[in-house]
């Protein structure tokens, strides 16, 4: 594999303008490299099939991965809000990768010559985006984890102001697709949460669908209230978007969770409505959302792959919530930026995403770092 994966990204410009700047960006392509990620605001969403052939003819790589996001990253910058291009190119062993074709419910087979590719690994990363359209998309997605032997899947769900595509050699829509990696590409993972509990594990002792009707053998309302305090109590209108609901995730052996929005209130029958189906026994903790702990998780994160980290870091994608980034971190980039401040200069990409995917899980308000190393 390359010493270091290349970069470019550019801002601002029509498609076919951004594409001409980052090719003169990346320069000569070396002959080992075969592999390339693009990223592209919603803007350019329109405009993908073209770009993409453009690209293919350009580098002669024909296998591509990525997706549209309402903000995108290139190296230290976040774009939002104008037609902005992240292309990164990456040498592999042509043995070490698969690109996973678009799936949905209806057709979520994989094929024959996958799934053998699949099992003479010793474990497979799959970097995927998936359509927010997409039906049942958690079921999809654990479905995923348990049909690709060793899997562990990371990525996000598109973001866009009009039509969500995604690149797996083409340009998609509808469903998940990506890339499988086997264990010869080394791969290291993270995931940072942008919200911080406050308060212990509860279990859902009654329920219906996404409505809670009592927690802990206790009205769902009172132990919520009880929580967050009196004072955020007395208006729940304006703790929205500041108090959440996190379903503690069974499969893991850490304090994780995946937070959802709480929908509604009923003070009357004292019920808990959150975004997402429930069923009985689950544990769910509440949290709230703010920028201090999520840059102390965030710095969490990164120190831990930067103890992990033996080697340098050849490139890396970064999926993070749309309501982190300039939402939680500042106008300025600085989410990125503090990614490079404490792990150094590498090439990154990625986009901010409608949902994160992490051990083929979806979560919400979280950052999600994958670096090959």
């Amino acid at each position: 594999m390359m010493d270091q994966f290349l970069l470019a990204h550019a801002a601002g410009q029509s498609g076919d303008q951004l594409l001409d700047d980052c090719l003169n960006r990346l320069g000569d392509i070396p002959p080992e490299v075969n592999f390339g990620f693009l990223y592209l605001s919603d803007q350019l969403a329109n405009s993908a099939g073209p770009l993409i052939d453009r690209l293919k003819d350009a580098t002669g790589i024909t296998a591509w991965v990525g997706t549209t996001g309402i903000g995108i990253i290139g190296g230290a910058k976040e774009y939002y809000d104008e037609p902005a291009m992240a292309i990164m190119l990456a040498g592999f062993n042509e043995a070490d990768y698969q690109l996973l074709p678009n799936l949905r419910e209806e057709n979520a087979t994989l094929a024959a010559g996958l799934v053998e590719w699949c099992s003479a690994n010793d474990f497979n990363v799959g970097l995927l985006h998936a359509d927010p359209a997409t039906a049942n998309l958690q079921a999809l997605l654990a479905r995923l984890g348990n049909d690709i032997p060793a899997a562990f899947l990371i990525g996000g769900i598109s973001s866009s102001r009009g039509p969500n595509v995604q690149f797996a050699e083409q340009v998609l829509q509808g469903g998940i697709s990506g890339a499988l990696f086997s264990q010869a590409v080394p791969i290291m993972t993270n995931l940072t949460q942008g919200c911080s509990p406050i308060g212990p594990r509860h279990v859902v002792t009654q329920c219906e669908r996404n409505i809670i009707h009592s927690l802990d053998d206790r009205p769902a309302l009172d132990v919520l209230t009880e929580d967050v305090g009196e004072v955020i109590a007395q208006d729940w209108q304006q703790a929205a978007g500041y108090i959440f609901a996190g379903i503690v995730n069974k499969n893991s052996d850490l304090d994780d969770y995946s937070v959802r929005q709480i929908v509604g209130i009923d003070p009357d029958s004292k019920l808990v409505a959150i975004g997402d189906f429930l069923d009985h026994n689950d544990e769910i903790v509440f949290c709230k959302r703010d920028g201090s702990t999520a840059l102390e998780d965030m710095e969490r994160m990164l120190l831990d792959l930067k103890k992990r980290c033996n080697s340098p870091i050849k490139g890396g994608v970064y999926v993070s919530c749309l309501g982190r980034g300039r939402e939680q971190f500042g106008e300025h980039s600085e989410e990125v930026r503090f990614i490079h401040a404490v792990l150094g200069d590498f090439p990154l990409v990625g986009f901010f995403a409608n949902g994160e995917i992490h051990k083929s899980a979806l979560y919400g308000f979280t950052g999600v770092l994958t670096l090959f190393v």
